[in-house]
This record gives C-alpha cells, structure tokens and sequence, in this order.
C-alpha cells in the first residue's frame, strides 16, 4: 500500500506552498527553525505513528479499557505508544526551550500530531487532552498551581482532563450541579458527579489533573456563576511527591460505539466528603476560562474528525485502485480482463467527493493552526488581533464541517469497499464508528451553529467576519488571473455575495429581538457558511496549483491537476447547492420552528 496516514506531498504543499511555514522563521520566536528542522520533526512524528500507534489501533478497538476493581485497565500497547510520544517531545512541541519544548510553530506541531491522529485517534487522545489542561493552568493558574501540577505535566509524569458534564446537564451547563465549598485554608471541598470524561482515569500517568467546573455557595444563577476547579487524582505535596488519593471515585466505563481505546468514565467527587479541590483564577470566571480549553479541544475535534476521513480515503483509494470488478460500459468483450474499480465513473465520483472533502477540510485546520502563530507571534498588535478575531469566527466551522463531511467522506469509503467494507476485517467501518463522536462531543452541531450565528458574526461589531468576506473577494480578485478558475470562482462569487445578504438580514432580525426565528435554522446557516469556506479554501490551493503547473515541473503535474479536479469538484458541484439553504434561510423558513410535540 501506499501512505497511509496522510499524504506527504499534499502536507507539504500546504506548509510550504499555500501557508508559507517558512516565513514564520523569520520571527524571532521561531529563529532557530528552518524548513529542514520542521521536516525533521513530521518524519519523526511519522515514523513514531506508524510504529507505535497505528499497530494497535485495532486491539484499542476490540479490547476497549476495563472497570477493575475501580480502576481502568488498557491493553499494554497504550503506554509504550504515549510515552514515546513524550519522550520525542511532542507533548511540548509549542512550547518554549525554557519549558523544555521545541519551540516550534503550532502550524507545525499540529501537522505533526495530526499524524498521531490518524494512526490511532484513541490512543492520541490521552496526549491532547493534557496539552489542553495544561495550557489552562498555564494562562489562569497562579505560580503554587504552575510549579505544583503544570511542571508534572509538561515533563509527562501527569496527565490531565477536562470535567464538565453531568447526568442532567450536558450542553446546558448553566444547570450543573457540582458544588465547591470553602474549607478555610485556601482549598475547596468539591461534591458531585461528572460524566462522559474522556482519560478520566488510566494506569498512562503516575497522576491525572481534572480541570473541574462547580459552583462556589454564593454563586449567582446561571453561567455566570461557574467556577473553575483542579482537582487532582492524587493530592501533590510541596516538594512533588505524591500524597494521599483524593477523593475522587470512577463509577464506571462507558461502552462506546468507537474511540474505545480513549476511557470514558464516570467520576464521582467528593463521596466521603474530603474531595480537595483548588480555585483557578477568580471565582466565577470559571466558563470563561474553560472557554480557552474548549476553543482549543474544538480545533482538535476539528482535525481529528479530518484525520479519521483522510485515513478512510487513503484506504479507499488504494483499495480501488487494486480491486479488479467488471468492465467498462463500452466494454462489450466479456473475456476481456476486469478492470480496476477506479475506472468507473461513480467510484471516481465518491473517490473525488472524499478528496474534496478530506483536502478541503485539512487545509482550513491548518489554516486555523496558522492563526494561532500569528495571534501568537505576529509582526504587529493589529496582526494579532486580527487574527485572533478571525480564529475565534472560523472555531465554530473547523469544529463541526469536518466532523460532518469528513464522516461523509468514511460512508463513502465502506460504500467503495462494498460488502468488504461493512465487515471488521477492515478498518473502514472502524475510521466510520469513531468519527462520529466528532460531531457530538465538545459542542454539538446545533450548538455550534448557533454561536456561529448568535455570537461570532457579530463580535468585535462583525470585524472577523468583515476579514473573511475581504479574504475570499481578495482570492476570487487573484484567481480571476487565470481564465482556467472563471468556472470555480463565479460559483464562490455568487455564494459569498448571497451569504453576506442573508446574514446581515439574520442580525437585523436578532437585532430586533426576533431571536427565535433569527436562529430557527441556524443549522442550515452553519452548513451554507461552512461551504463558503471550504469553497475559498478550494480556491486557494487552485490558484497554488495553477502556479505549481506554471513552473513546469513534470513530477508534479499530476499532483497539482488533482488539485484543480478536486477544487472544480467542490466549486462547481457542492457549492452551488447551498443557494436552497439559503432560500430558507431568506424567507425565515418555519417549518421545524412551528412544529410541536405532539404532532410527531
């Protein structure tokens, strides 16, 4: 076979010829990188996901962790394959030398870990979710928290959670329940019950750092009345050792229809009363602070959900293109020999939606990734800001579009393997039952819809949505160079121009209070707005790939008019369909809004 986690000519033709990874070296934060040392760094990423991750990405699947005696059990191959991680320094890509990172840009530490992501998205779990709680603690802890639990984590002798649901709040956690109290000596003495916690409790670490929500006794209603919690499996003492177990229990496992290998777990806090728990910044902050966690987690979903679609359309892919079935239509000849199935058309059609789709969607999670540098590391406080507000409008889309059509793009996969691909003897139905957590988990589709709609387009007074109508006119006004991108530029052309009409007829009606229908149909808005950019992101790489073909390099022709089919595909086949979204979403639509309980 050939790659099988992701293709290594179209990574780099998003690195270094559609993002520019190299320009960021020319900041003083990345200085001591180069195009050779971030090579370097994704054929090590690569080389460690082949061999320790992607082998038992099938055992993760049919031995998924075990309730013993009150503690997770995983099969051995877990910890080899996360401590390896660790000790090639992925867990602290981004961060400073100082800290022990390398320092590298988060474009470059998130294509590494995508590589992670599609040998084996369970295990990678385990890794993700501790850089997220630490980078929590890290921005809103104070310096006992940092050298206490933040330092374990970054050296990989802890790992870390994020706890927010409950049996009665999932989404609606301005209903949670867990209660923190004062113990008079600084820490708190947390009581409730959490659930769906992913890497809740496992045998990787030698201790686990819940980052839990709860609200303090003078809390006020609702949201803002979270506040944000560590509470560790084992309580630290002043110099670093472990201390005693902490009052936190695991009720149970969750049997899930895939990402079995990643513990769900049931948490219990506080059972005998001596649950110790520390406040994280101020009281009542809590929300706004996880908000940063949950950003962060969201554009991991994003990418893993991308990951598990490009590692069913690699499969795919070669799949068809060594099964011999039946002949072509004009074959009247049956003695002749079979032909491959990527020769007929309705295979290359669903190979083609995939590569739209899985391409599409993984240019945006690096573009997304790009943000982060130059909220982080940009040349000026206006390139900064700016990006920040842009990333803070895309988080909603690089969530949930590939968490939708990356999953559309694993359905297509089984479809080509045919009945091969509904059994377990292959992974594609495998890829299939763990993408669809993604668009589930971390926010549904409907939630991300409407904070699209209700709070993203109109933040900052519209000025990231103001930035990314100027960037998809600026790509439509570059493409119009070429007279081969007329026929994908006028279909993102029309899109844009309907999508900016429509959502400012949306404000108006939220403006005006008309909030229920305003956001009735909000998941359509995130369909069509999604689209839109994937389309300008299409058209990126078509106008890349133009210039890729206009150097003339032969071994490369055949990379770069893939590129262009699949742009056409997109631009020309699924963007124009939105325009019956956005009829609805014109005349207010009220169907679904209208409909009540007992007419089902």
């Amino acid at each position: 076979m050939s790659e099988t986690l992701l293709s290594s000519r179209n990574l780099a033709f998003e690195l270094y010829e559609v993002l520019d990874a190299e320009s960021l070296t020319q900041r003083e934060r990345f200085a001591d990188h180069s195009r050779e040392t971030f090579d370097a760094a994704l054929g090590t990423a690569r080389t460690i996901a082949e061999k320790f991750f992607a082998p038992h990405n099938r055992k993760n699947d049919e031995n998924e962790p075990e309730y013993v005696d009150g503690a997770a059990v995983l099969i051995p191959e877990v910890k080899p394959a996360v401590d390896a991680f660790i000790e090639a320094g992925f867990q602290n890509a981004s961060r400073s030398f100082e800290d022990g990172g390398m320092q590298m840009p988060n474009l470059l530490a998130r294509a590494c870990f995508a590589h992670f992501q599609s040998a084996n998205i369970a295990t990678s779990s385990y890794p993700m979710l501790t850089m997220g709680a630490g980078h929590l603690i890290e921005v809103f802890g104070n310096e006992e928290q940092k050298q206490r639990f933040l330092k374990p984590m970054i050296d990989g002798r802890f790992f870390g959670t994020m706890a927010l649901t409950e049996p009665h709040a999932g989404s609606s956690l301005s209903d949670l329940r867990t209660r923190a109290e004062p113990a008079g000596d600084g820490t708190y003495r947390l009581k409730g019950n959490k659930i769906f916690i992913s890497g809740g409790d496992h045998p990787l670490s030698e201790n686990i750092i819940h980052m839990v929500l709860a609200k303090l006794p003078d809390a006020p209603p609702g949201v803002k009345g979270i506040s944000l919690f560590i509470v560790p499996k084992f309580l630290v003492n002043d110099d670093g050792s472990l201390g005693k177990r902490n009052d936190v229990i695991l009720a149970g496992l969750f049997h899930k229809m895939g990402w079995r290998g990643t513990t769900s777990t049931a948490l219990n806090f506080g059972d005998n009363g001596d649950c110790v728990g520390y406040l994280v910044g101020e009281p009542h902050k809590g929300l706004n602070y996880m908000f940063q966690m949950m950003n962060e987690a969201r554009i991991g979903v994003g990418m893993g959900a991308i990951m598990l679609g490009y590692a069913g359309y690699l499969y795919s892919l070669d799949y068809a293109r060594e099964r011999p079935q039946g002949r072509l239509p004009d074959g009247k000849d049956p003695t002749s020999p079979q032909v491959s199935i990527i020769e007929h058309t309705d295979v290359k059609r669903m190979l083609l939606t995939q590569k739209a789709y899985v391409e599409g969607a993984f240019d945006l999670g690096l573009f997304c990734a790009r943000l982060v540098d130059d909220g982080h590391t940009g040349v000026s406080e206006e390139e900064r800001k700016n990006a920040d507000e842009l990333l803070d409008l895309l988080t909603p889309i690089v969530k949930s579009w590939p968490s939708e059509y990356c999953l559309k793009a694993n359905e297509l996969a089984i479809q080509i393997l045919g009945g091969h691909g509904y059994t377990r003897e292959y992974p594609v139905e495998q890829y299939y039952r763990d993408n669809r957590l993604n668009p589930i988990h971390e926010g549904t589709h409907g939630i991300q819809s409407l904070d699209l709609l209700a709070r993203k387009v109109t933040q900052n007074k519209g000025a990231g949505l103001r930035q990314l109508v100027g960037l998809m006119q600026s790509a439509c006004k570059r493409a119009a160079a070429y007279e081969s991108l007329t026929e994908l530029r006028q279909p993102l052309e029309k899109l844009l121009e309907r999508l900016t009409g429509t959502t400012t007829g949306l404000i108006g009606d939220l403006m005006a209070g008309k909030v229920s229908l305003a956001l009735a149909n909000s998941a359509l808005y995130l369909k069509v707005f999604g689209h839109a950019v994937i389309g300008w992101r299409w058209l990126e790489q078509a106008i890349r790939a133009e210039e890729g073909l206009a150097r003339g390099n032969s071994a490369d022709e055949a990379f770069y008019k893939g590129k262009l089919q699949a742009a056409r595909y997109f631009l020309t086949w699924e963007v124009p369909g939105c325009h019956h979204e956005l009829d609805l979403l014109d005349a207010r639509d009220p169907t679904c809004l209208d409909m009540q309980d007992g007419w089902f």
